[in-house]
């Protein structure tokens, strides 16, 4: 299952606006997202390894020398997140009494920036032990919730209940399995 047109339009509003947010949450200046590399990529985009099937969004890390840079110098890093769309649209579609594209889409988006942002700062480690993975996991949540409460509707209210650290919307398995994978 891909995103149609009109949902990718969903998808680029929610992190044009997750940008702005978290760019002035981290104080990150006039230069913003740009010491932050990333990419967003739909399913459609996807290498295989690029595909997780017990998540909203993986984020992949993949790191480039820039040309003509001596040997021995520090890599860049750039990060993808790899949108899954099936996995979202199937939570949208089982909550769609209360749970709309737009407002779930602004959490991940979120979400997934402050992963961005803690990892290329350093306060969070990208290979990290499987206990420091969920702890990592649920300091975003709650970084997220607490960025996202100040500027929430009722749908996104409703979004960030369900991302309280005693439920996961869409979480069919445990914490550890999911980030096993």
């Amino acid at each position: 299952m891909y995103f149609t047109r009109e949902q990718v339009a969903a998808v680029e509003w929610s992190f044009g606006r997750a940008e702005k947010i978290t760019e002035r949450y981290f104080d990150l200046g006039r230069d913003g997202f740009r010491d932050n590399r990333y990419d967003v990529k739909t399913r459609y985009f996807l290498a295989d390894h690029e595909i997780h099937d017990r998540a909203f969004a993986h984020l992949c890390r993949y790191s480039y020398r820039r040309q003509g840079e001596e040997e021995g110098r520090e890599d860049v890093y750039f990060f993808k997140i790899c949108l899954q769309d099936g996995r979202i649209l199937n939570a949208v579609e089982r909550g769609s009494s209360f749970v709309k594209l737009a407002p779930l889409m602004y959490y991940i988006a979120t979400h997934e920036l402050i992963h961005v942002i803690r990892f290329n700062s350093g306060e969070a480690e990208f290979e990290a032990s499987l206990e420091e993975k969920i702890a990592e996991e649920e300091k975003v949540h709650e970084l997220t919730r607490n960025i996202l409460k100040p500027v929430a509707d009722r749908d996104l209210n409703l979004v960030i209940d369900c991302f309280r650290t005693d439920y996961h919307v869409g979480d069919i398995f445990s914490e550890e399995e999911r980030l096993k994978n």
